[in-house]
């Protein structure tokens, strides 16, 4: 595996809501709350993981298996600081994740985004990477803003 890329531990929260903000993945002020199971329940089956370079935090993953299936999750979200993109770093943080899940039997994983065209890199790049548009979830995000489901047997 990647030494680059680890397990999300406590101490790497500041330098990954800067992640956040900076990817503009969501309003980093919700990630605390999000990472709080993660954090207190030691029976969670949350994955939290970065990329380090030069000891600061430049990327965040969070994947989830998915209830009441055999080895499907979902890779909720997925970003890099915007002075780390273009590197290859979302290539190896989807390997790590991929190769993580196969060591806990994962078959599938999936991923969802928009129709926005702000996410047209994104969707190109799941392409790219192997992964097959599934579904089309209609006004989904909101009118106008359709979910898109990639999908990938690992």
């Amino acid at each position: 595996m990647n030494n680059k890329i680890k397990s999300v531990t406590k101490s790497d929260l500041d330098g990954l809501k800067k992640v956040v903000d900076s990817s503009e993945l969501f309003p980093s002020e919700y990630l605390e709350d999000m990472m709080s199971d993660y954090f207190n329940n030691p029976e969670t089956e949350d994955i939290w993981f970065t990329y380090i370079d030069n000891d600061k935090q430049v990327a965040i993953g969070y994947c989830v298996p998915e209830k009441l299936t055999d080895g499907t999750y979902n890779l909720l979200a997925i970003g890099v600081s915007q002075d780390a993109q273009r590197k290859g770093i979302a290539s190896q943080m989807i390997n790590y994740i991929e190769q993580l899940l196969k060591q806990k039997d994962g078959r599938i994983l999936i991923v969802e985004t928009s129709s926005d065209d702000a996410q047209m890199g994104t969707r190109n790049f799941y392409k790219e990477i192997g992964y097959a548009q599934v579904a089309v979830i209609k006004d989904f995000w909101k009118d106008g803003e359709d979910k898109i489901v990639y999908w990938k047997r690992l």
